[in-house]
């Protein structure tokens, strides 16, 4: 399209229209397998903007594309048309109606915030998928989403009120319940609105047009049904049958997928908050046959959920970090799980549903383990089962788990001759499939395992979802039960409702939308699905050389498209952990983990450069990435961004040069080692506004920054004066490491460890290096991995000794288990020190736990303590050691600050570009609850970044755990 048309709507809008190359990539995908390159993206600011967009499309013949999180799984928010995304601007909760039970909110309102915003009055919206961190209720709407409590509470249809809607004449309208008289008013109309409202009686009247939707579809037992338009739904009302209800066209625009109608407030019904007790039984099957077998009389309860894992998906939790603990309930090698959760307002209650489902499991005898989980533990596991659909983006190489019949629902009674009827076609197809599900709704996530670069597997793609759809045509099923037809379903509408339904539909989205505007190629007139795929078929895959070792992904590119584009980077800071840092400030696409591995991706890819990485869009992606590494743990499919990034710096610096700050932050070691020896006059240096001004001017440093004090201490005398009359040859040997930053920076935190380990009765050896960090962080690679030769050699002798490598610093420390095991070639080696490194909070811990260490030693005194921990901490240790080590005082309250990452990531935040977004970073979390806390509180923050930006953002000092601890000694 010409570019200058483009501007000339851009001009129009109060909002933003993005045509550069990059943002068009990082649209042109969404979590299915599809890839189409957008016209452009826009962020509308309000109404008069949607207006706008649908003027220029009418006039120019051009798509509009709704978008919210962008977690769809067939395909609905890619097109080559212009992405709509409302999810910066259109967040608002807009008014809460608390007697009628009824919330009115904008499209871009993420599920899980709005029933933060609920809760407080008793309330929550139901509908609840495994994207409810991020997913957003106009995305809700378009696909009718349920997941796993639509056997209580219904789906997103049947919790929509009313819709306020630009339609494709950019005229407005609003829909809700209207009664006889009513509808015969508005079809009286001069309007758009006026039309569809008479067209469509004309439609629903006719006995022909009813008698063929009886036939062709779904049972109506089946609640999970989103294939092709909802015209069965609005024959369910007093104008068109014997029903109570008034005529509603919501129940026809919630699943129609942004092509009938742009929304823009939405009116739902919400419901009493669950019942509070509750108490999860999760059965343990050796095969899937009876695992299903049980469902039908399980269900005979009065079940909140009942879930299912299988295998496969049980075996990729394995291999991720974060999910590793919530396996804790699963009892041996399960063929699969169901998680079956009863809820009660009272203990006596539940206990008798709890005992009535568990005589019904020991009848039908099917499971081999039913441990009954309680509490905490039942989130535990309600996350484990979160995870599964991204999970399965890690599995390593080509081959992947493919959503394209994920989406059956089968009756209940149906259920299990579907499945025994659906592995007779995986075998005729010899494929592996994965089987997770909402197994009490009857609804399936089947997914084949295929190669999609291969054509072969692009022909198995079709083959397998053609028979299936054909299968789920035999036993009335809906080919859609949540996910919603998109590109890779809407193809076989035709074939589950009957060409004449079908044309039906094609009369209706003309009707509401005569110049295909609204999403093209979506339900009616679909893309081929076998065509537009996320990857160049039968292509040559580039040759990437990387300096980092990225073998256990076979190779960086392949790091990068194990992004399946689920968009667990795109939860808020209100949600917990702490992916993605920099997306929380900016609420841009281009600043999540997503973002980041796709225009890796894109740009690896579609490239005609010797240096593959040597393009400028790239830069641009990777500048705000703190390297926090939350997405190596929270991420399910593990992209690690911070190693990816360390890795582009280097590349493309190799052939654009490296920058001068670069430099300086690189080699900060040096220079505060050349500074500590005359460390007063350097310090006075950086104190005065003159000459410290001058040095962060000319160093890109930010002026509002303070620089950091250097010292020189000998920590070896001061090691000798606590080991001179240690002479006891029992006590346990550890290796303190001391740090560059300890070294020169925190020297006040190395003393304090070294007199704790000793007077804790251990034989403190120390060892001094400099990890790399700074070196990891600007790119500068080579310099890195002379630096891990050289300290691994060094190391040698220690772990030949096999003592353990205690560290105060994490992201120094941990660099021995993460970034070295990349950078050093004798795996066998840099393996054995990764088994031998541990925070001091770890180890400390660990001696708690053996009784090596007790209360007795510190004080009884009362303190309260908040924690900050390390991002490093976060994503490769745990947050509970350094819980665990601060509760050690008998009388010390200690609790964790849900916070991310503090904002300062090493150099990022001294940066004078990057200072206002590490400052916001900061403030969304971490600052406020600081500045909460009584000034007789201790704040614990065990990254030297993260004290400096307490003190910066706060005005308060926080100490290194070590220090907290030291100062409680008795001993």
């Amino acid at each position: 399209m010409d570019k200058s048309l483009l501007k000339s709507l851009s001009d129009k809008l109060d909002g933003e229209l993005l045509m550069d190359d990059l943002s068009r990539a990082l649209y042109a995908t969404d979590a299915s397998v599809y890839r189409k390159l957008p016209t452009a993206v826009a962020y509308p600011k309000n109404t008069d903007d949607i207006k706008a967009l649908i003027h220029f499309a009418n006039t120019n013949k051009v798509g509009l594309i709704p978008r919210t999180a962008g977690t769809s799984l067939a395909g609905q928010c890619v097109g080559e048309g212009i992405v709509v995304d409302v999810s910066r601007n259109f967040t608002q909760i807009l008014h809460l109606d608390k007697e009628k039970k009824q919330v009115r909110v904008q499209p871009g309102v993420v599920r899980d915030e709005l029933n933060q915003f609920l809760k407080p009055f008793g309330l929550f919206f139901g509908p609840n998928t495994s994207t409810s961190n991020r997913c957003m209720i106009g995305g809700m709407v378009g696909n009718n989403s349920s997941g796993t409590t639509s056997i209580q509470y219904g789906v997103t249809r049947d919790k929509v009120v009313a819709l306020n809607c630009i339609l494709s004449d950019g005229s407005e309208a609003s829909f809700a319940e209207i009664s006889k008289e009513t509808f015969d008013k508005k079809k009286q109309e001069d309007s758009l609105e006026g039309t569809i409202h008479a067209n469509l009686e004309k439609e629903l009247s006719n006995k022909q047009n009813r008698d063929n939707i009886e036939a062709e579809f779904p049972k109506a037992s089946i609640h999970r049904r989103n294939t092709g338009y909802a015209v069965d739904e609005l024959l369910k009302n007093n104008l068109f049958g014997e029903f109570k209800e008034d005529f509603n066209l919501c129940k026809l625009l919630s699943g129609s997928e942004g092509t009938l109608a742009f929304t823009t407030e939405i009116t739902l019904q919400v419901d009493d908050l669950p019942p509070p007790m509750s108490a999860m039984v999760a059965t343990h099957y050796s095969t899937l046959e009876d695992c299903l077998s049980d469902v039908a009389p399980v269900m005979q309860h009065n079940l909140h959920t009942c879930e299912m894992m299988d295998k496969v998906i049980l075996d990729c939790t394995k291999n991720n970090r974060a999910q590793l603990a919530n396996r804790f309930f699963v009892d041996g090698d399960p063929a699969g799980i169901l998680m079956l959760e009863v809820r009660a307002h009272t203990e006596e209650e539940l206990q008798k549903q709890l005992k009535g489902l568990l005589d019904t499991i020991e009848k039908s005898g099917l499971s081999y383990a039913s441990p009954v989980l309680m509490g905490d533990d039942i989130n535990k596991a309600i996350e484990l089962r979160k995870a599964g659909l991204g999970l399965l983006g890690n599995m390593v190489g080509d081959r992947k788990a493919v959503a394209c019949i994920e989406d059956t629902a089968v009756a209940l009674e149906d259920l299990k001759d579907f499945i025994g009827e659906f592995s007779q076609i995986m075998k005729g197809y010899n494929q592996d499939a994965v089987y997770y599900a909402h197994a009490g709704a009857g609804e399936l996530h089947l997914r084949p395992i295929l190669n999609l670069k291969k054509s072969e597997d692009v022909v198995l793609f079709r083959s397998i979802t053609t028979d299936v759809a054909k299968l789920t045509k035999k036993y009335k099923g809906s080919f859609s039960g949540e996910h919603g037809d998109g590109i890779v379903r809407a193809e076989f509408i035709p074939l589950m409702i009957g060409e004449q339904n079908y044309e039906l539909l094609k009369r209706v989205k003309s009707l509401f939308d005569p110049n295909n505007i609204f999403n093209p190629g979506k339900i009616v007139d679909a893309y081929p699905m076998d065509e537009s795929l996320r990857y160049e078929v039968d292509r040559k895959e580039p040759e990437v050389d990387t300096l980092m070792d990225f073998s256990d992904s076979e190779g960086i590119l392949k790091a990068a498209e194990k992004c399946n584009g689920s968009g667990d980077c795109r939860k808020s800071h209100h949600m917990s952990g702490g992916m993605c840092p920099s997306f929380h400030a900016t609420k841009n696409e281009k600043d999540t983990t997503r973002g980041r591995a796709n225009a890796l991706r894109e740009f690896l890819t579609n490239t005609e450069k010797t240096n593959r990485f040597d393009q400028k869009e790239l830069k641009e992606v990777f500048d705000l990435c703190l390297s926090c590494k939350a997405c190596a743990s929270e991420c399910p499919s593990n992209v690690d961004v911070a190693t990816l990034k360390a890795e582009f710096l280097y590349q493309y610096q190799e052939s654009n040069g490296y920058p001068l700050r670069g430099k300086l932050f690189a080699y900060n070691t040096k220079l505060n080692a050349l500074g500590s020896q005359l460390s007063g006059l350097t310090n006075a240096m950086y104190d005065s506004k003159l000459i410290g001004g001058f040095i962060k001017k000319t160093s890109g440093v930010a002026q509002e920054r303070s620089l950091p004090k250097v010292y020189r201490f000998n920590f070896e005398k001061h090691l000798k004066q606590f080991n001179l009359k240690n002479t006891d040859l029992s006590k346990k040997k550890v290796v303190l490491y001391l740090d560059e930053f300890t070294k020169y920076l925190d020297i006040e935190v190395g003393k304090d460890a070294i007199e704790l380990l000793c007077k804790l009765g251990y034989d403190v050896e120390l060892f001094f290096a400099e990890s790399g960090r700074t070196y990891l962080s600007k790119g500068f690679l080579k310099q890195a991995k002379r630096l891990v030769a050289k300290n691994m050699e060094e190391l040698r002798g220690i772990l030949d000794r096999d003592i353990p490598i205690v560290g105060l610093e994490p992201s120094a420390i941990l660099s021995f288990r993460d970034e070295y095991q990349r950078l050093y070639e004798d795996k066998p080696l840099v393996e054995k020190l990764a088994s031998k490194s541990f925070l001091i909070e770890e180890f400390l811990a660990s001696e708690i736990a053996t009784g090596h260490i007790t209360s007795d030693s510190f004080t009884q005194d009362e303190r309260t303590v908040k924690i900050h921990s390390h991002c490093h901490q976060k994503a490769l240790s745990n947050q509970k050691v350094t819980f665990d080590v601060l509760n050690l005082p008998k009388n010390y309250k200690v609790s964790i600050i849900a916070s991310g990452c503090c904002g300062m990531a090493g150099s990022f935040g001294y940066e004078k570009e990057h200072y206002d977004t590490s400052m916001k970073v900061g403030g969304l979390k971490l600052f406020p609850a600081v500045r909460k806390s009584d000034s007789n509180t201790l704040i614990s923050a065990n990254g030297t970044s993260c004290r400096h930006q307490i003190k910066d953002g706060t005005e308060r000092d926080a100490q290194h755990p070590v220090s907290i601890l030291r100062q409680a000694l008795v001993v």
